[in-house]
């Protein structure tokens, strides 16, 4: 198995080698602390979600964990899939951080470095929650524009805002607002959101008066107001005519002002042909858009949602990105921030919702795994015989409901339960194909016989099963799926929410000047 050294992996990052850097551990792992680029991809669900971040077999894999020998399993997973070239970090975190790494605790830690970098350099205005229901209260002329997701705005959201993810915000805000001296703040959960937000509508110049709500949704319950839940987003407005026209300009003078490339279909279709690069095609509009007509192969990732989470979606760095959109202003604005992380993202040059745009199809870079279990229903199980139940679903679901003899455990952690060969194991999730995955490295521990149970606590207690409840166990200890770092900091844990913000606004101080030059719009202004 071919080992590299953690010093090897920051060369390849900072001099533009194409490679996948992936952290393999569990999600609670990986948020107590990990490299800044390292895209968190556990092994519990390595084969399921692996293909559309690493598309391409033979990218150099980099595997990282703390040494808890996980990387290896997953190197061996990876090999079997068709990866030809796999290498496992050789050390641990500890050797990482003698190299000169930061370890960084959350999640989308460059993303979240990203939006101070940019308030830092530009000093984007702000106002305080008070402020805020000032303004509310004495219905001064402002639109409160929420940067998240629909599905976070209808969560919670402050009274008076009005859902517009943050990609959307310069192509509708001329459609929102008609007066240039109406104040537009943007809002988000915390801060990152919030400020990239904000900070996209100054930069395409917008003559209103421009702020982000400090600290978002936490700073408003910080102060002590309350949030509004479950409301329906409003729909969009469209733009057409004069007004899609002139989304368009805006977009090519952006584009020409900020350098930022674009590419034709003629070109995109010579991409999707190249084995020896790595390419990704993203649809960076309204999700209602991108069903109404897309192109073969894009993928559907919302332009805030993509420079928010970016390793949602990609996990090669130096690899093509181009982004799709009609008018441009969206796919312009998400390859700006992308690219200030240092990702190579064009524009398409084609209106991708003509019908007359295609692209050929797209080669199949790996092998996916095999369906193999059987599945036994909970009638089945209730009438008794020897068998191993394995509760493989979130430990916060096993903690409040499970099958009473049913163990829960995890992927990784299957090696350290007792396997007897003769006996029947009942694996129990939901998600049929994530048990085929743990059914794999059961079979290596001597397993004969599997099956998967899919149904859920109301099925098991109306065929007989016993189901109960333990609050304490796993322990905390053992919930390597659950992020514990500040997790209830939108439950009304004010300390958790002041610790959190706390954690954004310390990022920057916690990068090393070569992590820092890995954000090249900014790196200048911070050093």
């Amino acid at each position: 198995m071919k080992k590299i050294s953690a010093q090897e992996i920051k060369t390849w990052l900072t001099d533009g080698s194409e490679f996948a850097l992936l952290d393999v551990r569990e999600d609670g792992q990986f948020g107590e602390g990990h490299l800044l680029h390292a895209i968190p991809l556990p092994y519990s669900r390595l084969e399921l979600e692996i293909t559309p971040l690493v598309p391409r077999a033979d990218v150099p894999v980099c595997l990282v964990d703390d040494g808890e020998g996980v990387a290896e399993k997953a190197a061996n997973r990876l090999e079997a899939m068709g990866y030809t070239d796999v290498r496992v970090l050789d050390g641990d975190l500890a050797a990482c951080e003698a190299a000169g790494f930061t370890i960084f605790k959350g999640v989308n830690v460059p993303s979240k470095t990203l939006g101070e970098l940019a308030e830092e350099a530009a000093d984007t205005p702000y106002i305080e929650a008070e402020e805020m229901k000032r303004m509310l209260d004495a219905g001064e002329d402002f639109i409160l524009l929420d940067g998240r997701t629909p599905r976070e705005f209808n969560t919670m959201s402050i009274p008076g805002g009005r859902s517009c993810p943050n990609a959307e915000l310069a192509y509708r805000l001329p459609l929102l607002v008609d007066n240039p001296n109406t104040k537009v703040v943007v809002n988000c959960a915390g801060r990152t959101r919030s400020l990239i937000g904000a900070q996209s509508l100054r930069n395409f110049e917008f003559d209103n008066p421009i702020f982000a709500l400090k600290h978002g949704t936490q700073g408003w319950r910080l102060a002590g107001f309350e949030l509004d839940n479950g409301r329906t987003p409003a729909p969009l407005p469209q733009a057409t005519g004069e007004a899609f026209a002139a989304a368009q300009a805006r977009a090519r003078d952006f584009m020409e002002k900020h350098a930022i490339p674009s590419v034709g279909i003629e070109t995109v279709a010579e991409w999707v042909g190249d084995d020896s690069a790595t390419f990704f095609l993203f649809d960076v509009r309204s999700e209602e858009e991108f069903n109404a007509r897309h192109l073969d192969g894009a993928v559907f990732a919302p332009g805030g949602q993509l420079v928010q989470a970016t390793d949602q979606w990609v996990a090669v760095r130096g690899a093509r990105i181009v982004l799709c959109d009609d008018s441009g202003i969206r796919a312009a604005n998400t390859a700006y921030w992308l690219r200030a992380m240092g990702h190579d993202a064009y524009v398409l040059e084609d209106d991708v919702s003509d019908s007359a745009i295609t692209l050929p199809a797209r080669k199949v870079a790996v092998r996916p795994v095999g369906a193999t279990l059987a599945e036994i229903d909970a009638k089945e199980l209730a009438a008794g015989g020897d068998r191993l139940i394995i509760d493989l679903r979130a430990s916060a679901d096993y903690r409040a409901a499970h099958i009473k003899d049913a163990v829960w455990s995890i992927r990784p952690k299957l090696a350290d339960l007792t396997i007897n060969g003769a006996t029947e194991i009942v694996l129990v999730t939901p998600n049929k194909a994530f048990a085929e995955l743990a059914a794999m490295d059961l079979r290596d521990a001597g397993a004969s016989s599997i099956r998967v149970l899919t149904s859920g606590p109301d099925a098991w207690g109306q065929a007989g099963l016993s189901v109960v409840a333990t609050p304490d166990l796993p322990s905390d200890a053992e919930r390597l799926d659950f992020l514990f770092f500040v997790h209830d900091r939108h439950l009304g844990n004010a300390q958790a929410s002041r610790d959190y913000l706390n954690w954004e606004l310390g990022l920057i101080g916690q990068l090393k000047d070569w992590e820092l030059d890995l954000f090249p719009t900014f790196a200048d202004h911070a050093h």
